[in-house]
């Protein structure tokens, strides 16, 4: 079922308690957070911030957003004012941030993807020589209380989608190779080296940029994968086996999230037809840490 559509380049969805979405409209046309009725057949722009990509809402109801078109991470609040927050980690500049989530121990946890768009899309069009770019994924941690910001990883390519699973363990999604990566979680809120938990990537799909997207997990502990170029959500256990494949209606899911309890459903956001899809599933999300 598609709940809204008209959307350019949709990314990033977020329930609010009232049954509305938010998401980012990436599109050069739009560039902006957007939210959606509880019925989907209604819209407004919440804020204009260029080329926003990941959101997440903190427990005060303000909105966290990675920007791309300056790279910066903005936090938004529902009137629509804009802050910058930061745009580097010790003179290290952002290059494309990508998605975030909020953690057990109250701290922001952000992706960047490790490129420039203009190297792997000039003129909004993926390079033909996307496989031999150069990628610097990072994974940042980020303290809401005084805004210090720390690097915890880096190398990987393409750092793309995020989610705490019911472990506490961080869970990243490494694009361009597949790869979902496990961080454990350690005692005192600290992160263990990144460990190989799953692969998604299907070498029968059709050839052109896919991968692991955005992400969430079900109640149950599975984790609900969108895969970009595969038309697919990959639904993984917690051993890191394949579930269950969901078919989207584009070739193009770039996130997810569960719709709010007891719908037992998810809504995806695609990109080849400007979408908010849904799909029934049988478990609620994951409460998220906020």
């Amino acid at each position: 079922m598609v709940f809204a559509s008209g959307l350019s380049f949709p990314e990033g969805p977020v329930a609010l308690a009232d049954g509305s979405w938010l998401v980012v409209e990436g599109g050069p046309d739009r560039g902006c957070i957007t939210q959606i009725s509880s019925d989907g057949l209604t819209k407004r722009i919440v804020a204009r911030t260029g080329e926003p990509n990941g959101l997440a809402v903190d427990k005060d109801g303000l909105i966290w957003a990675a920007e791309l078109k300056t790279p910066s991470l903005l936090r938004v609040t529902m009137d629509g004012r804009a802050e910058v927050i930061a745009t580097e980690c010790h003179g290290e500049a952002f290059l494309f941030p990508n998605d975030l989530c909020f953690g057990p121990d109250g701290a922001l946890y952000l992706t960047d993807s490790g490129f420039s768009m203009g190297d792997f899309a000039p003129g909004g069009k993926i390079h033909s020589d996307y496989m031999n770019l150069e990628m610097d994924g990072r994974l940042y941690r980020i303290d809401r209380k005084d805004r210090s910001i720390r690097k915890l990883d880096s190398g990987l390519q393409c750092a793309n989608g995020l989610a705490f699973g019911p472990d506490n363990n961080l869970y990243v999604a490494e694009t361009r190779t597949g790869m979902i990566y496990r961080y454990p979680w350690r005692e005192g809120g600290q992160l263990a080296r990144r460990e190989e938990f799953a692969n998604v990537l299907d070498p029968t799909a059709p050839p052109g940029w896919k991968g692991p997207d955005g992400m969430a997990f079900g109640a149950d502990g599975k984790l609900y994968v969108a895969v970009f170029g595969q038309q697919e959500i990959v639904v993984l256990g917690p051993s890191g086996s394949t579930n269950r494949h969901i078919r989207t209606k584009g070739r193009e899911p770039t996130n997810l999230a569960f719709g709010l309890p007891g719908q037992r459903r998810i809504y995806v956001t695609e990109c080849e037809f400007g979408q908010l899809e849904v799909f029934d599933v049988d478990t609620d999300g994951l409460p998220l840490w906020s």
